[in-house]
């Protein structure tokens, strides 16, 4: 039953459905109608042995040749022919019968005594077994004796043979027909499945793409199958997609960090092999090497902490935070401080978000630090990509609900595709150029994007090429509504 197809088995099981309810169905009409038959030609024997029961005595023995053609006309009106009479003793005392009924046909006498007087119907066998016949006995009225009246079941029985004959052929016409009927319906209904399994074995081969067709109404069981398939597969492809992408970044993500711890590895290499060569000829050459190689280990502190931490947001933001009430006005005052440290020449202004005003309260509930951190990154990314002297604006306060600080310049900006790539790990917008020794690794605003998201905000970035950046940090505002 398993091997079968599933059309094969919806096929059977409802041919078998059909089959049990046509044979119910035979039945059942077979039963009510032989019922029928019975209760009327009962109802005929108790109506002519009642009528005979009432005559003053028993009629003489007689031979059913005796003018066959006043007795047949009368027993066929009542559809009764044959009737027995017996005296109190059981003997027969009389008796009639059609003479269309041989003798050898009729109920035997002793069969006929057997039949109880209170009316009841009983089938009885014929003499040869040829037949069966229906009997029915009362009491005679004034005489001390029994009437019996018997008549043939072999029209009824003929009749019930035709019916389950006919039944019979008529089903079994039926349900071949239903059964071609139905095996073209199934075929056609289980039509969108077939297409569903081509779609499934061609995602299995690779194409990803395929989707199940529009088969049927979105109200059906199969669209709605068809509507979850085509869900599942959107999100499978998704999922392949982020996975490929996942093992993209990852092995960028591991050339680059090669690539970022052999540079001071191979500085430091380079200089001990110098001096174990003996190729440091004095004191000074000695201590230039020695600064060399601090300042590669240095580097090389700072790109590993700083990985360490992207490590740690990645898996635990909020452990990595100390939060306290604090203003995000702090950050931006030491922040102008810093950038002017840097370039006395520059113009660095302290406004409100999108320069509109003065700066105004911006209070959160963060880690200063790590905050401190986000904002020294923006201010050293607007330092390091800006020509010497250009503005920069620094803009703090709060705006569509959220604590907002941040750093707008009037560098080179960036193309659409640059901007969209800033805040990945290890990424340079210019990778031309030749990095000179400590310049960043690029994890920068990875960092910065990082600690603002584990603070649940973020840092956003608003760019057009040759008209400058605007990088935004904005964060939740206290729950207790706490100001500074």
């Amino acid at each position: 039953m398993r091997r079968l197809s599933l059309r094969a088995r919806l096929l059977l099981l409802t041919a078998g459905l059909l089959l049990a309810g046509l044979t119910l169905i035979g039945a059942l009409v077979s039963e009510q109608l032989e019922r029928f038959q019975l209760d009327r030609l009962d109802g005929q024997l108790r109506s002519m042995t009642e009528l005979i029961s009432l005559a003053a005595g028993p009629p003489p023995a007689a031979s059913p040749a005796v003018r066959p053609d006043l007795v047949d006309p009368a027993l066929a009106l009542f559809g009764t022919p044959y009737v027995v009479y017996l005296d109190a003793s059981g003997a027969v005392a009389g008796g009639l019968h059609s003479s269309r009924v041989d003798g050898a046909a009729l109920p035997p006498i002793d069969a006929l005594r057997t039949v109880p007087a209170d009316g009841t119907a009983v089938d009885l066998d014929a003499i040869d077994g040829s037949q069966r016949w229906r009997a029915v006995a009362r009491p005679a009225a004034r005489w001390g004796g029994t009437v019996v009246s018997a008549a043939p079941l072999a029209e009824a029985d003929a009749t019930i043979a035709q019916l389950r004959t006919s039944s019979l052929v008529t089903g079994a016409a039926l349900l071949v027909v239903l059964t071609a009927a139905g095996w073209l319906a199934l075929g056609r209904g289980l039509r969108p499945l077939r297409r569903i399994e081509h779609t499934a074995a061609a995602i299995a081969g690779g194409d990803l793409t395929r989707r199940v067709p529009d088969l049927a109404s979105p109200g059906t069981e199969i669209g709605h199958l068809a509507g979850s398939l085509n869900t599942m597969l959107g999100q499978l492809e998704r999922a392949f997609a982020d996975r490929a992408a996942s093992e993209a970044r990852m092995r960028t993500f591991v050339s680059d960090v090669s690539h970022e711890l052999r540079t001071p590895l191979f500085g430091i290499k380079g200089s001990t092999e110098l001096y174990r060569m003996g190729a440091l000829a004095g004191p000074s050459d000695v201590d230039e090497t020695m600064r060399r190689i601090d300042r590669e280990a240095t580097r090389l502190t700072a790109l590993t902490e700083d990985l360490l931490l992207l490590a740690q947001l990645d898996e635990a933001p909020e452990e990595q935070l100390d939060r306290a009430p604090m203003d995000l006005r702090t950050l931006a005052g030491d922040a102008r401080h810093d950038l002017r440290a840097l370039d006395p020449a520059r113009a660095v202004s302290l406004t409100g978000p999108g320069g509109a005003g003065p700066p105004g309260p911006a209070p959160v509930d963060a880690d200063e630090a790590r905050l401190r951190q986000v904002v020294t990154n923006l201010v050293g990314n607007a330092a390091a990509h800006t020509p010497p002297g250009s503005r920069v604006r620094i803009g703090v306060g709060t705006a569509d609900g959220r604590a907002v600080l941040e750093v707008a310049d009037e560098g080179p900006g960036m193309t659409a595709e640059q901007a969209s790539r800033v805040f990945n790990r290890f990424y340079r917008a210019d990778r031309s150029r030749t990095r000179t020794p400590g310049a960043d690794a690029g994890l920068g605003l990875a960092i910065a994007r990082s600690l603002a998201r584990a603070h649940g905000g973020d840092v956003e970035l608003e760019t057009t090429l040759g008209e400058g950046a605007c990088f935004r940090l904005t964060l939740p505002l206290p729950e207790n509504g706490f100001t500074p």
